[in-house]
């Protein structure tokens, strides 16, 4: 250890929020550069090299083909695929000393399928599979959570190129497979589920999520059937009107303009006008590809803009500030109804069908209006399913209860047929010499976030407690006095014996006390601890304590060696 460059770090670091960054830091497996920016220490080093020899197992096991891509790509390649303008500001690019745009690359499927353009041109060529373990940017807008959100990161994409959507299926399920062995390996409790491909395209995606109170992601879960998906996925069930009466047999009442001075949120309103949200519609002013829309939602429900996205065919989907809300409207930010909008677009939620005699803003500055009806007062352009999904949405396949939690993403599977295929031309001829685009898949996982997931789901007030899998040695040895020479002879043979079985084994060496290598033991997390103590010794026996259950056992120096086989073999 005193040669191991490990450095760990007793107080909490600056700016760390959750407890796989402070944990990460704390135990000397990274530290920070810039915002988003992280060096690997020694200690992190391994850990992330094993996830990724993890990673190269499982991914050869099916027959894919590794190879390395270049981060720095042509900005060409982005426009001929049309998402040099979706990704936005999230893209990393300057302008070389030639004159010419180029990227860092976010991801690499231009790059991939320029290559499969170029090298395969028969049926007789595919399937092929190729992936790389490669390092990604974004210019995140807000880094946090240490290696969960950064502007520079590990990823492992693969990429499968079939001759017809029956070789994809095939395809996609080795994927789908080896991610299932590559999260267990790791030890991570994970769930796939139901995605939307977003900027990738496609039309089925999985995302690979791990449980965690501190994911960024939320996803919805039926205990039931075992639906899951993500909630921006998550089809939302038609909800009946909440009355005694139904609506058509329910009188619509006038129109009525009421005074609602610097009232302009839904709870506000609410209880100025002694109304529930449920009787609210909120209008909400959006650019779809540049074109003004207005969205209609019930005043308890979220919009969600993925939906919007798909709903409307828009590759960019931006909230209409307040300079665009005036102009449409005629008044501020708050009091935006659909009464009056003129050359703008209407959608509404399928939960806002039904409803009658709802308060809508009055597109008047301080003011609402009363008992608004659809197609009396105002015509939807377009109803749809536009919202974010509650607890109180039934699951869409089955009917039960669904529950909502936080989770982390560590992986991500998408069909994309030939989006990328067909504008950058990976074609191939067929059995009848007749020219097709290859049908793509896109596969990725998240390197540096299986480290923070595992630290999320597995520590204590202690520390990390990693996996045997992952840990950056198997067997801690602990001399508490380095100055005692029969501690430091037996703690020699074994570091020694526990090496010649392959068995990876930490010797702390360090002069320190007892209590410092016991916290910097339990820190690190290292599964196996060999404690060397006098008072052990002088009856023969030292102390192996498993740092997941903090189970202690007094053994001979050679039972000590066939337990640490034992419980690295069931590992």
């Amino acid at each position: 250890m005193t040669k191991a460059f490990i450095r760990t770090q007793k107080e909490i670091p600056q700016g760390a929020e959750i407890p796989s960054h402070i944990l990460m830091i704390r135990a000397g497996l990274i530290r920070k550069l810039a915002a988003g920016a992280y060096t690997y220490l020694p200690l992190g080093l391994r850990i992330l090299q094993k996830v990724e020899a993890i990673i190269r197992e499982e991914m050869n096991s099916t027959g894919a083909l590794e190879v390395l891509l270049p981060a720095i790509q042509p900005a060409e390649l982005w426009e001929q695929s049309g998402r040099m303008a979706v990704l936005g500001e999230d893209m990393v690019s300057f302008v070389d000393r030639h004159g010419k745009k180029t990227v860092l690359g976010p991801t690499h499927e231009e790059v991939i399928t320029d290559l499969v353009a170029g090298e395969v041109k028969s049926y007789k060529q595919l399937p092929v599979i190729l992936y790389q373990i490669q390092t990604k940017f974004r210019d995140e807008i807000r880094p946090r959570f240490g290696v969960i959100r950064s502007r520079e990161f590990i990823m492992k994409d693969a990429y499968s190129f079939d001759k017809d959507e029956k070789g994809l299926e095939e395809s996609y399920k080795k994927m789908y497979d080896a991610y299932c062995r590559i999260f267990e390996r790791c030890g991570l409790d994970y769930i796939a589920v139901e995605a939307d491909p977003g900027i990738m395209g496609g039309n089925v995606s999985h995302e690979f999520m791990v449980p965690s109170p501190n994911g960024e992601d939320i996803i919805a879960i039926c205990r039931k059937c075992g639906y899951a998906a993500s909630l921006p996925a998550m089809e939302c069930m038609f909800a009946p009107v909440t009355s005694n009466q139904k609506p058509e047999t329910r009188k619509l009442e006038r129109l009525m303009e009421v005074a609602t001075p610097g009232v302009s949120t839904i709870d506000k309103v609410s209880n100025l006008l002694k109304r529930s949200p449920q009787e609210l519609v909120k209008t909400l002013i959006y650019k779809a590809d540049g074109k003004p829309v207005a969205i209609l939602l019930r005043g308890d429900h979220d919009l969600n803009e993925t939906k919007v996205k798909k709903l409307l065919s828009c590759d960019v989907l931006e909230t209409g500030d307040a300079d665009l809300i005036l102009k449409l409207t005629g008044a501020p930010v708050g009091f935006t109804g659909p009464i009056g909008l003129k050359n703008v677009a209407i959608i509404a939620d399928n939960s806002t069908r039904g409803l009658v005699n709802f308060v809508v803003g009055a597109n008047k500055k301080d003011a609402h209006l009363l008992s608004a009806n659809f197609e009396r007062d105002f015509k939807v352009d377009k109803w749809g399913d536009v919202r974010v999904a509650t607890n109180e949405d039934p699951c869409p396949k089955c009917g039960a209860k669904i529950e909502i939690e936080h989770a982390i993403e560590v992986g991500h599977t998408f069909k994309l047929g030939a989006k990328y295929s067909k504008p950058l031309g990976a074609k191939f001829l067929d059995e009848n010499g007749k020219e097709k685009s290859c049908i793509m898949g896109c596969y990725g996982i998240g390197v540096n976030r299986i480290i923070a997931a595992c630290i999320e789901k597995s520590n204590d007030k202690d520390g990390i407690i990693w996996p045997m899998s992952l840990a950056p040695y198997h067997v801690l040895i602990l001399p508490l006095n380095t100055a005692h020479k029969e501690s430091m002879d037996i703690a020699e043979k074994l570091y020694k014996e526990l090496l010649g079985l392959n068995i990876e084994v930490l010797l702390d060496d360090r002069p320190e006390s007892a209590g410092i290598k016991f916290k910097d033991a339990d820190l690190i997390g290292i599964p196996i601890q060999v404690v060397i103590g006098e008072k052990n010794l002088s009856k023969g026996k030292i102390e192996l304590k498993t740092r997941k259950d903090k189970k202690t056992e007094l053994l001979t120096p050679q039972e000590v060696t066939d337990r640490i086989k034992a419980i690295t073999k069931l590992n």
